[in-house]
């Protein structure tokens, strides 16, 4: 009996990872679907593949986007995880949103002062 606990915990543990998967993967065909209505071609990536040419949500052409849809924040490890996986060329973003909050765009300083630089050109 006293395995019962423990096997309760391990599937809420289960459930708890099926369900943030299933978040994750609703808030990338959010996003998309935001982006395809300002009249970007968006889609989601190709998680499965892994590496460079497995961003989130494809559809901004130089840019890896990283999509998270969750309350907690952790904008370091998320960055770390867009420049570890974005390609040559291409500048890691991640696109954030809180249940009823706006989409908000993370990015590197120095990025968005080359970004800023070249709009002045």
């Amino acid at each position: 009996m006293a395995a019962l606990p423990l096997l309760r915990k391990e599937n809420a543990r289960k459930k708890k990872r099926i369900n943030s998967r299933q978040k994750g993967a609703a808030g990338e065909r959010e996003l998309a679907n935001y982006l395809k209505e300002h009249g970007y071609s968006a889609r989601r990536g190709q998680q499965f593949s892994g590496g460079a040419d497995s961003p989130d949500v494809v559809g901004l052409p130089g840019y890896h986007i990283e999509c998270k849809r969750t309350e907690k924040t952790d904008l370091y490890g998320w960055m770390a995880q867009a420049y570890r996986d974005c390609g040559q060329g291409t500048i890691p973003i991640v696109v954030h949103r809180k249940s009823r909050g706006r989409w908000l765009v993370i990015l590197d300083f120095e990025q968005f002062l080359n970004l800023d630089l070249m709009r002045a050109l």
